[in-house]
């Protein structure tokens, strides 16, 4: 046990943080995988599957209760890490969440569906970036990921995914909105090169990484990202193991996807 990389996953009871944890649990290095949750019931429940879908794994993994939107709760998990492992090799902020389609469907006002969402994407991740780096710092290779998602500003019009252009008139008939996600995701890259420039003396590795277009329960818009071609989010999971593992490192400090460098 004292030998294993421990790595803290939030949001890792769905999703891309699901699968992330599970493509830990199936590496052949050793990991014991902390599983960030808002809900411990949740998390637990999700142990419970990926015990499932890896009997054969040496590896361990463990339920952590964090909800982003409480510092109280960010506090109770740092002492519980604290108590428990003394470190973190790696933190990965996966953790989010879109209120775009609750807004579009009117059941979250437009100025909620920005600050609900900020709050969790950007101030929480903040927040529990902010501390538990005391943990990263005890770490030998300490290795810090920011989430990325539809975040890049310089994009041609023509390939502004995933909003085609609008004709002319008011209102605007948007079958999916992402703008209050993708504002977040977009302030979230400005707190990875933050954090690269202040960590970069303590040897603290950096980065962004875009999972891609996959299918995840963000806004629950399952069915209709996967109309539009989403994939797997196993894949995401393994670019971020691939990262920590150190496959990427010579793009520390800079957004990247698993094809290479993303645009900012």
């Amino acid at each position: 046990m004292a030998s294993q990389k421990i790595v803290l996953v939030t949001g890792g009871n769905h999703g891309i943080g699901y699968e992330t944890v599970k493509a830990f649990l199936e590496s052949d290095k050793s990991y014991h995988v902390l599983l960030g949750s808002r809900s411990l019931e949740k998390g637990k429940l999700a142990i419970e599957n990926l015990h499932k879908e890896c009997p054969e794994s040496t590896n361990t993994v463990e339920a952590v209760q964090i909800d982003l939107t409480s510092d109280e709760s960010i506090e109770k998990a740092f002492e519980q890490v604290k108590t428990n492992q003394g470190h973190i090799d790696a933190l990965i902020n996966n953790a989010g969440v879109a209120l775009d389609a609750e807004c579009a469907a009117g059941r979250v006002s437009l100025r909620d569906s920005f600050t609900k969402v900020y709050d969790v994407n950007v101030a929480g991740t903040q927040v529990l970036t902010w501390t538990f780096i005391p943990l990263l710092l005890k770490s030998s290779d300490p290795r810090l990921i920011f989430v990325a998602g539809l975040s890049q500003i310089n994009q041609a019009s023509e390939s502004y995914f995933p909003t085609p252009h609008q004709p002319a008139g008011w209102p605007k008939n948007i079958e999916f909105e992402t703008i209050g996600y993708r504002c977040s995701k977009t302030a979230l890259n400005m707190l990875m090169l933050d954090w690269s420039h202040k960590l970069k003396a303590d040897g603290v590795k950096v980065w962004g990484v875009g999972p891609g277009f996959l299918l995840t329960g963000l806004g629950n818009l399952q069915e209709k990202v996967k109309e539009m071609g989403a994939k797997h989010p196993s894949i995401g999971g393994r670019l971020m193991r691939s990262v920590v593992e150190g496959e990427r490192d010579a793009d520390v400090g800079k957004l990247i996807n698993k094809d290479g460098l993303s645009r900012f």
